[in-house]
């Protein structure tokens, strides 16, 4: 396994870079550490973060919008971007050989972009579509309701998409100083993968970004992004919106974590409702039942607090005896220690999935560089994430009480959003 170097250049912008000797295609881009919950709502920011990712493309000081999308595609490459509620990630990937012209019209697009009004109104029926597409999916719209349920009254409690009004009274000035205050170089890192070796790639990027824009650092995000009590009341809400199915999350949102705790909550939601067909929930739900056609169940880590969920779609009729169903499981999983065998074979099973998930390189290159602005910032500077090996590392040193300690934890914060 190819592990990751992790360069600064002199202006202080981060490098992570993944050397893939012999491979054909490199990937490359910048991850920009301001997502929708850096909007101001009262401002009228909402909608800002993905109104500027849809929008960067729509023409430069150098180039026109039809300019931008050829350039990449011109060689065969993919130009893309995608906003989260903490970032935004603007990338190519690209046949190699054509890393300085990516990484020129990347450079270009995340410092120069000039939001023409012209190109902003077309894009924005786009953006518009989008919000009432997402709205036809309950299986991922219910995601989103539940996140802003459990956030609700903090920077992490809105859409990412916005509003329809909300969207339609965004401007160019408004793209234009979202870009200024945040696509600066102590908000940003830089990431590559692929044949070009690092010092080849550093060297490269040393003479091309040399003119970004340079601020001075945000300070630890926690003390910039206060959440409130974590000690919600357990609820159950049910919002009818004419499915066929019933869309249920059950979760719950838990404070900042450490290392060690962050990891056994990943394991027990993979131990719990993971890929695998063996996951407890998948055999108790569907094998044994018949009751759901998939059950997942995941965490996602925000930069100041972590998010439990299990998600399942079901008949109406069986909704309630899903609910209790894994309800029932994590309280079990509370009151319980795993037996040792169980454990390890837990342990081994997520490993190895990692390693799966690790052949995906762009998605790989793209979260190592997410960790790493996050990490440099939650953890106190810290330069980087976690390695493969000191992942092992850690793993190996869990134990079932770990497991147990994370599910007694989650037990008795649970609510749930069904929409039906």
């Amino acid at each position: 396994m190819v592990e990751p170097t992790y360069h600064t250049l002199d202006n202080g912008l981060r490098i992570v870079h993944l050397h893939l000797k012999g491979c054909a295609v490199g990937h490359c881009g910048f991850v920009v550490n301001a997502g929708s919950r850096d909007e101001d709502l009262v401002a009228g920011e909402g909608g800002l973060a993905h109104f500027v990712e849809h929008t960067i493309f729509k023409g430069t000081r150098r180039r026109r919008s039809w300019h931008i999308i050829n350039r990449m595609e011109a060689v065969g490459g993919e130009l893309n971007a995608f906003t989260t509620k903490e970032d935004t990630v603007v990338y190519s990937s690209f046949p190699h050989g054509n890393t300085r012209r990516a990484l020129d019209l990347l450079v270009d697009l995340v410092t120069a972009s000039q939001f023409p009004d012209a190109e902003l109104e077309r894009e924005r029926e786009v953006v518009r579509d989008e919000i009432a597409s997402y709205l036809d999916v309950p299986a991922e719209a219910v995601f989103d309701d539940f996140e802003d349920m459990v956030y609700a009254g903090t920077p992490l409690g809105h859409n990412i998409l916005g509003t329809d009004a909300g969207v339609g009274a965004l401007g160019s000035g408004d793209c234009r100083r979202w870009l200024a205050r945040h696509y600066t170089v102590s908000h940003m890192a830089l990431f590559y993968a692929g044949p070009d070796t690092a010092e080849a790639f550093v060297r490269l990027a040393a003479r091309m970004c040399s003119t970004m824009p340079v601020d001075d650092p945000l300070p630890p995000t926690c003390t910039q992004k206060e959440l409130p009590d974590f000690d919600v009341s357990v609820h159950d809400e049910v919002r009818t919106i004419g499915s066929h199915q019933a869309h249920v999350v059950i979760g719950c949102a838990l404070p900042v974590r450490n290392r060690r705790s962050k990891v056994s909550m990943a394991l027990l939601a993979n131990i719990l409702g993971g890929p695998g067909m063996n996951s407890r929930l998948n055999m108790l739900l569907r094998e044994r039942r018949g009751l759901v056609y998939s059950v997942e169940a995941a965490t996602t880590h925000f930069r100041d607090s972590s998010m439990f969920t299990v998600y399942f779609g079901c008949d109406h009729e069986d909704r309630r005896r899903c609910h209790d169903i894994v309800c029932r499981t994590i309280e079990a999983a509370a009151a319980t220690p795993m037996t040792a065998r169980a454990f390890d074979g837990a342990r081994r099973q997520y490993l190895g999935q990692i390693l799966l998930a690790d052949d995906n390189t762009s998605e790989r290159i793209i979260s190592l560089a997410r960790a790493m602005i996050h990490h440099d910032e939650a953890q106190g500077g810290t330069p980087r994430p976690m390695t493969r090996a000191e992942l092992s590392a850690l793993m190996s040193t869990l134990t079932p009480g770990d497991i147990q300690e994370v599910a007694a934890a989650l037990a008795p914060r649970l609510i749930s959003l069904a929409l039906v």
